[in-house]
């Protein structure tokens, strides 16, 4: 017997930021993925975070553009922001 398993592609929310990188502690509390700061270093100290899919355990992981960071089954996708420009 065959059992053929799809796997879900869970899509990521885009999250901009206006800089050239943005600290991963930073980053969970800009996205609003937790509520301190200090929940954002008890959950990277404790390898709750995976950022491009590997654990990561560094609060001042640099996150640019095309990084995808997730938690708890939330995926964040890190994206640059668009900039106006006049003519």
């Amino acid at each position: 017997m065959r059992v053929k398993i799809k796997a879900r592609v869970k899509s990521a929310e885009q999250i901009a930021v206006s800089t050239e990188f943005i600290k991963l502690d930073s980053f969970l509390k800009f996205a609003n993925a937790v509520e301190s700061g200090g929940m954002a270093k008890n959950l990277i100290e404790e390898g709750l975070i995976r950022v491009n899919g590997e654990v990561c355990c560094q609060r001042g992981k640099k996150l640019r553009p095309g990084d995808r960071v997730e938690l708890r089954g939330q995926i964040f996708e890190v994206t640059a922001e668009q900039s106006c420009t006049s003519t």
